[in-house]
């Protein structure tokens, strides 16, 4: 019989062992464990289970076997914990672009060709490419952007496409595009941004560029990806412009903020390294 799962939105979908599986094994987990997870997570669950409660049984599951394995399914939970307005979330999508050689800059005010001004998320430059970032966070982590937002995004882009600025220290004329979210987009939002040639970076699109797969790649763990740190001290870390756990691990002085004994900071420290360690 078909189980029914219950999304944040409201809608329903069919709960797939063999998805849940997949995910567990994705963040980390021996096959055997994401088995026994798997197993018994499909004697527990009921008709409109909400995904809430789904994500935190095998949550819960995997801590007990590693942290760090938690820490890596947890990143969708994650990268909404850098809410509630999305700050965090533009200094966080500004890494993807530091990552990759690029210089960035964030919540920047331009006056287009209009004289209309517009508030940009992230400026990325690199001197062979200039591009100006918008980011839509979402508190629902299954919300879907509708195709009004490229739509928007667009005119705005083609208004500040014929300005000019200056940034990094050099001449900044905008070429490309993002629009990037931790939800997702409509498929008529991935439609007319692919007509119009504006970059989307989602949850779980491009396939090969998408911010899951990006994280992975590029070792982009949120510091709110930690299960051994609370809510309160990873809001300080990020106010310390501690944003990714690697930040961290490279600079472990951020922890003498707190009055943590030596045996408290070793077990956050490895964790730490331990997710970046993750393949």
């Amino acid at each position: 019989m078909e189980i029914l799962i219950k999304k944040q939105s409201g809608e329903t979908a069919v709960f797939s062992k063999e998805s849940l599986y997949r995910s567990l094994v994705n963040s980390g987990a021996d096959k055997k464990d994401a088995q026994a997870i798997c197993t018994t997570i499909t004697q527990e669950i009921y008709n409109g289970i909400t995904t809430k409660e789904l994500y935190e049984k095998a949550f819960a599951l995997l801590k007990t076997i590693k942290s760090s394995v938690a820490a890596r399914y947890s990143l969708k939970r994650a990268l909404k914990d850098l809410g509630p307005e999305g700050f965090y979330f533009e200094k966080w999508v500004a890494k993807i672009f530091e990552v990759q050689g690029f210089d960035t800059i964030t919540s920047q005010v331009l006056e287009g060709k209009s004289t209309v001004t517009h508030e940009i998320d992230v400026i990325v430059s690199n001197r062979r490419t200039d591009i100006v970032c918008e980011c839509k966070f979402r508190n629902d982590m299954d919300a879907k952007i509708s195709v009004t937002t490229p739509m928007y995004f667009l005119s705005r882009f083609n208004d500040l496409k014929k300005a000019d600025f200056t940034f990094f220290g050099r001449p900044f004329k905008p070429t490309k595009g993002f629009l990037i979210t931790n939800a997702f987009f409509t498929t008529d939002s991935i439609a007319f941004a692919k007509h119009y040639r504006i970059q989307l970076i989602s949850w779980n699109y491009p396939e090969k560029n998408s911010i899951k797969r990006l994280t992975d790649q590029f070792g982009l763990y949120p510091i709110t990806c930690l299960t051994t740190l609370t809510n309160e001290e990873e809001q300080k870390l990020l106010s310390k412009n501690c944003i990714l756990v690697r930040e961290l691990v490279k600079n472990p002085v951020l922890l003498d903020h707190f009055k943590f004994n030596k045996k408290r900071k070793q077990i956050i420290l490895q964790e730490a390294t331990d997710l970046l360690g993750i393949t």
